[in-house]
């Protein structure tokens, strides 16, 4: 069968990348995603691929990516490596003739998100995105609408913040030599999500600072636990950022939207669902614990996006220019953290 006559059927997709995440997608895929087919699975680590076949039915199998990028079999990769293997690894898949879908950010480096770009643009029929879930989730996708009709005039600030439970195993600081530092690592959502809702005005200006609260092992390199940040963009339009790894309470984004006529604010509770506990310790509801339960139907409408823009053959929502830029001003951000200085873009 031809891939175009494979098109009118299920896209039949390959994911690169097991673990936490990567573990989500594969479920999403498998059982929850209409017109699509997880067919392969690639992963160094043993028990994750006896894990997707055991748990999902895949049927084939990779311990290299090239091996899973010559099945034929496949029409579509997703990609949910470390975030150095990134660019390489797409630019591989679509020399491969496969869409690809990527988790954030895009790459660590200006200059390989550039390639990326470049790469793509040499393969027009080929779909490529990058998984900023956020734009998905209904409260922000509403959020949205409502901005584009007009209902606060203007908007010319955002006040965003990704706010994570405190993680004693200390997780994220073994993964600090490879994430980019906070900004890039937790931020980048929150820069896409300003650029979004003020319609993608050009930046001009960042700032950033930080402090180790909690895990000092984070200072080896050079990063911190806490961080806030503010954008300049032309137009006179602003951004500010806060990004947290020690919370007790749980996973908390919340964002606002200041318009000439009005505001809108997103999450401004992080609760659970919708029980309230009425107790010797007062009136209160528990809070979503991490990123997923809180963005987990957005991950399934992003993916359901990527399936459907291959099928229709058209543009994803959010293109490759998008995640970019998220990351050209992430790396700013990363800079002026570092030498405690404004940085200019």
């Amino acid at each position: 069968m031809t891939r175009r006559g494979r098109m009118n059927s299920a896209l039949r997709i390959g994911i690169a990348g097991l673990g936490r995440l990567g573990r989500r997608h594969a479920q999403n895929l498998a059982q929850r995603v209409p017109n699509a087919e997880l067919v392969a699975a690639c992963s160094p680590v043993a028990d994750e691929l006896k894990w997707a076949q055991e748990t999902l039915g895949v049927r084939k199998l990779y311990t290299e990516y090239t091996a899973l990028l010559g099945d034929d079999d496949v029409d579509a990769v997703f990609v949910v490596t470390p975030t150095s293997l990134h660019p390489g690894q797409i630019i591989q898949a679509l020399s491969a003739g496969k869409h690809v879908f990527c988790e954030k950010p895009l790459a660590l480096e200006l200059a390989e998100c550039r390639r990326v770009e470049a790469e793509a643009a040499k393969h027009p029929r080929l779909k490529v995105m990058i998984g900023y879930g956020r734009r998905f989730d209904p409260s922000y996708s509403d959020a949205y609408a409502k901005i584009r009709a007009g209902l606060i005039g203007a908007p010319f600030l955002v006040r965003s913040q990704n706010l994570d439970m405190n993680d004693a195993s200390g997780f994220f600081v073994r993964f600090a030599p490879t994430s980019g530092g906070i900004f890039l690592d937790c931020s980048v959502h929150d820069i896409d999500l300003a650029r979004w809702f003020l319609g993608a005005p050009k930046p001009l200006r960042v700032f950033a600072a930080g402090t180790v609260a909690v895990h000092e092992g984070l200072r080896e390199f050079g990063d911190v636990d806490n961080g806030v940040a503010t954008c300049e963009f032309e137009g006179g339009k602003l951004a500010c950022f806060y990004a947290s790894r020690t919370m007790a309470h749980g996973h908390e984004t919340s964002t606002e939207i200041f318009g000439t006529q009005g505001r809108l604010a997103i999450g401004a509770n992080p609760r659970l669902n919708r029980v309230e506990i009425s107790d010797a310790h007062g009136v209160r509801n528990e809070c979503t614990p991490t990123f997923y339960e809180r963005f987990e139907e957005a991950f399934l409408r992003e993916t359901m996006e990527f399936v459907q823009a291959v099928h229709e053959d058209r543009p994803p929502a959010l293109t490759l220019h998008d995640a970019t830029e998220a990351t050209r001003i992430g790396l700013a951000l990363r800079e002026s953290l570092r030498t405690r200085r404004a940085v200019e873009l």
